[in-house]
């Protein structure tokens, strides 16, 4: 299995391969690649839908031009704690950056949120973000009011008087609940198109099946996160205690 960079030849293999509508599995069992550095190209250069080799390869020259031989990600990449492994870290933040992005967010996102995620204290300033993924203090601002907006990251005010972006357990929870509540609105909005267009007609019948549909997505999901939260806030049970083989 061949290693290193991706060549330009396989770059414009992959946009062949999405033009045909190939799963990532088989571009990169054709390009006798894992599967994992095809969905990662493809998502950090626009996703499957605006991937251009010519532009990717170009990108990828210029990230390394701008990066320096031996220079560290960040501040916590030149050491880690608990004796973890500098590269394993740095591999696994870009796959959970390629999962997130895969789910919906933007390449900023979510490499704002892998890095709160993966930090111990669960929270960064803005001006700690800005150094440990080396970009600008708008793409961070930005980054932050979108993953705000989404409630998937929380401020809070240090002893300093400095905003801190939190991530914790209860974030997911609540990042549920509002995607809940959006799926309440189009159960509204799909019922009330259903009365305006009248209840006897096939449009009607197919919004209202829409709602039903929505409704009861939205019962399952909330009471799922409910019992989710108690599964988070429960203490695991301590490990049974190891017996002596003499008794």
């Amino acid at each position: 299995m061949p290693g290193g960079r991706l060549t330009q030849q396989e770059r414009q293999q992959i946009a062949l391969g999405l033009a045909d509508s190939l799963p990532y599995a088989e571009i990169a069992r054709r390009l006798g690649r894992p599967t994992s550095t095809v969905t990662r190209e493809v998502m950090r250069n626009g996703g499957p839908t605006v991937y251009r080799a010519d532009l990717a390869h170009r990108a990828t020259e210029h990230r390394t031009r701008r990066s320096r031989p031996g220079t560290a990600r960040g501040p916590e990449s030149a050491h880690h704690p608990h004796g973890r492994d500098t590269g394993a870290v740095a591999a696994y933040e870009e796959a959970f950056t390629t999962v997130l992005m895969a789910s919906g967010l933007n390449r900023m996102a979510a490499r704002v949120l892998t890095c709160l995620y993966t930090t111990d204290s669960g929270s960064l300033t803005a001006s700690e973000l800005v150094q440990r993924l080396r970009v600008s203090p708008a793409s961070v601002s930005k980054a932050i009011t979108f993953l705000e907006g989404q409630s998937l990251v929380r401020r809070e005010r240090d002893d300093r008087r400095r905003d801190r972006y939190v991530v914790d357990d209860d974030l997911f929870y609540q990042a549920t609940i509002a995607s809940a509540r959006a799926n309440d609105q189009l159960v509204e909005t799909a019922r009330r198109g259903a009365a305006v267009l009248g209840a006897d007609t096939p449009a009607a019948a197919r919004l209202e099946n829409i709602a039903r549909f929505l409704d009861f997505i939205s019962e399952s999901i909330t009471r799922a996160a409910e019992q989710a939260r108690e599964v988070l806030r429960t203490a695991p049970a301590p490990p049974p205690a190891r017996q002596d083989p003499a008794d």
